[in-house]
């Protein structure tokens, strides 16, 4: 088990690093082309650093272990608002002024809700990926068609504040955008192989170790960028990132892996993985967007209780892997 361990640990500290190479290139490339800082925040940074999570699950899925493909997606979003959100708010509260955000929260519950009906069957078949990647292709195409409409956001300012801390050329833009991308596969590759690996050794499904190791690997590129924003108050930004990645997992990465094999959910995904997914969802929502006249605001007990709802699922499910060790 040492070797898969190591090729985990290397595979998930190469993945961090490539990843965080192609959002700057991409992010920069697209800045010298002249598209707007709003479609920036919104598509490049914020879809960007899913990279991770769907090429690992592209990967995982034509390697015959669609479970770890569809474990990484939804372990991803779960980490995505309680780790990482839970813990940006317990640093420092997260006030919310994006109107852009705010549109994109109630379509990201849609979509999460139409996952639950995908996963009713028990299988994710290649119509049903098909579908999830057209409503991809539409919100990508709404988005850029209300990015022009609209061009004034706290989003946009807050994506030229992050522009202006990592400024390159057009020529190292694509150069880095090239070598991230590179070996964003290549760290993909070594962490499959070393997930599937440890999954067999311990007795328990892909999925499992999808929902945690893998998981909380491929969402470590938001971490990185969410505690960057904040340390430039750079709040819109933050919780676009987590909002726009979860979008892009559950659209884009589930329906890419499921266009290369059919994934095949029991009934345990539906019950525990997507009814926490659904329930973080929705508090982050309601803590975001405000209620009963309070300001869209996401503060330090909110993130805790995020957070503690992380921490807790985590822990199941290493338990589950302790106790498929010793069987």
């Amino acid at each position: 088990m040492l070797l898969p361990a190591v090729a985990v640990l290397a595979g998930l500290v190469l993945l961090v690093w490539s990843a965080e190479r192609f959002v700057d290139g991409a992010a920069a490339t697209s800045a010298r082309l002249g598209l707007s800082p709003l479609l920036i925040g919104m598509l490049v940074i914020g879809f960007g650093t899913s990279a991770p999570e769907l090429v690992v699950s592209a990967l995982a899925a034509a390697q015959g272990n669609p479970g770890l493909a569809l474990g990484n997606a939804y372990g991803s979003n779960i980490a995505n608002i309680g780790l990482i959100l839970g813990l940006v708010a317990l640093i420092s509260p997260l006030a919310v002024h994006s109107g852009v955000v705010r549109r994109e929260l109630p379509v990201l519950g849609g979509v999460t809700l139409l996952s639950a009906l995908l996963l009713w069957g028990g299988v994710i078949g290649r119509f049903e990926a098909i579908l999830l990647l057209v409503l991809l292709a539409a919100f990508i195409g709404a988005s850029i068609y209300l990015a022009l409409r609209d061009g004034s956001d706290a989003l946009s300012s807050d994506t030229e504040e992050s522009l202006a801390v990592h400024p390159m050329s057009l020529k190292a833009g694509l150069v880095w955008t090239g070598v991230g991308l590179v070996l964003l596969v290549v760290s993909s590759r070594i962490l499959v192989w070393g997930a599937v690996a440890i999954a067999e050794g311990f007795g328990v499904s892909d999925l499992v170790i999808g929902l945690t190791v893998v998981a909380v690997g491929t969402s470590l590129p938001e971490l990185a960028s969410s505690i960057s924003a904040l340390r430039r108050r750079e709040h819109d930004l933050v919780l676009g990132n987590v909002v726009g990645s979860n979008l892009f997992n559950t659209l884009g990465v589930v329906g890419l892996a499921g266009v290369i094999a059919p994934i095949e959910a029991g009934r345990e995904v539906l019950l525990r993985d997507w009814s926490l997914m659904m329930a973080m969802t929705v508090m982050m929502a309601v803590f975001a967007m405000g209620w009963r006249g309070r300001e869209g605001r996401i503060n330090r007990v909110e993130g805790a209780a995020l957070l503690a709802m992380f921490l807790g699922y985590t822990a199941y499910m290493v338990s589950m892997v302790i106790v498929g060790s010793s069987t």
